[in-house]
């Protein structure tokens, strides 16, 4: 019992660990792209729903912790968002020497975050699914990236409201459409790319995990 104690303690460290890792992270670059953003209200309305987002995870950790490659996964997102939040996503740098580089029509950012929605948040919600629903066997594949693409059409529908409601005139900086008026079906189809291609990875790591080659944390 004593050593299943220590083992358990060692174990609980390094999530600890990895956490205030990750938190310390986070905050200090959204402190510092908090201080100087190119468009201030569409900062402040591109931070409403990641604010709801590390609210929801803070009221639940103590009840549902969830792995450390979910909470890694959901701190890359986030750095993804604070960036796009700090230049409006029209207006990253990056997406610019992207458009630059691939000769695209259009700054690719916000594509790119959308696409990493459903990539870098579709295991925790597998997680979330299986520990909390009981999702097994396919449908623990099927019903995360189900519930990605649902959730990105109601985050197009919020942020349209949102945008109408708090600053109309905000309204192309916010929603980022630049002028494409597919935007919105072209960003829920990024996130189901992603997500299914997540799910695929997850697919052939698990079978080798089961066939003892792998030691992740594949719930």
């Amino acid at each position: 019992m004593k050593v299943g104690l220590s083992g358990l303690n060692r174990v609980e460290s390094r999530s600890t660990h990895l956490l205030s890792g990750l938190l310390l992270w986070y905050g200090l670059l959204w402190i510092w792209l908090a201080i100087d953003p190119v468009n201030r209200r569409d900062w402040l309305l591109e931070n409403l729903l990641a604010l709801a987002l590390m609210i929801l995870l803070t009221l639940t950790y103590r009840r549902f912790q969830l792995s450390g490659l979910s909470y890694c996964l959901l701190t890359f997102f986030m750095t993804l968002h604070a960036v796009g939040a700090h230049y409006t996503y029209a207006e990253v740098p990056f997406g610019f020497w992207l458009k630059d580089v691939l000769a695209l029509s259009r700054n690719p950012f916000d594509r790119i975050v959308h696409f990493a929605f459903g990539a870098l948040l579709v295991y925790p919600v597998r997680e979330w699914l299986m520990r909390l629903a009981g999702v097994r066997g396919v449908w623990s594949y099927y019903m995360p990236v189900s519930t990605i693409l649902a959730q990105s059409g109601l985050f197009e529908v919020i942020e349209a409201i949102v945008a109408v409601l708090v600053s109309p005139e905000l309204g192309n900086a916010y929603l980022g459409t630049q002028g494409d008026e597919w935007d919105a079906q072209k960003d829920m189809a990024s996130a189901l790319a992603g997500a299914v291609l997540a799910m695929g990875i997850t697919i052939v790591l698990s079978k080798d995990a089961r066939g003892g080659g792998l030691s992740i944390p594949l719930v």
